[in-house]
């Protein structure tokens, strides 16, 4: 499996301001459908809605605990890729899953499932 990663979405609770933030930085991105992608290189950082990411993640978001409102993200070249990613993803989460905290356990089950 490629080591790299393809995303860094962060999610945010003003989107607008969130960009500004990065446009003063010195970064430019371009807003797509209440999302903001900029290249760094690369990957891309996203800024998304902080409660369109929890919920396309399909966990809660108390706002104060458990979901940190980021979310990294690997693409791959086919549909075989995936499948080896997530065969090897559930083979490391079976595992190590008492080595784990409960919530990246369960998040991340949730995703290669």
């Amino acid at each position: 499996m490629e080591q790299r990663i393809s995303l860094i979405t962060l999610g945010v609770s003003d989107l607008a301001r969130a960009k500004a933030f990065y446009e003063q930085l010195g970064w430019r991105g371009q807003e797509v459908q209440e999302t903001v992608f900029i290249q760094a290189g690369g990957l891309a950082v996203v800024l998304w809605g902080r409660d369109k990411l929890a919920d396309d993640a399909g966990i809660a978001d108390p706002g104060a605990d458990g979901f940190g409102g980021m979310a990294l993200a690997q693409n791959v070249r086919s549909r075989e890729e995936v499948d080896e990613v997530i065969a090897t993803a559930s083979r490391v989460l079976w595992q190590r899953r008492h080595a784990l905290p409960a919530d990246v356990y369960a998040t991340a089950r949730t995703i290669a499932a």
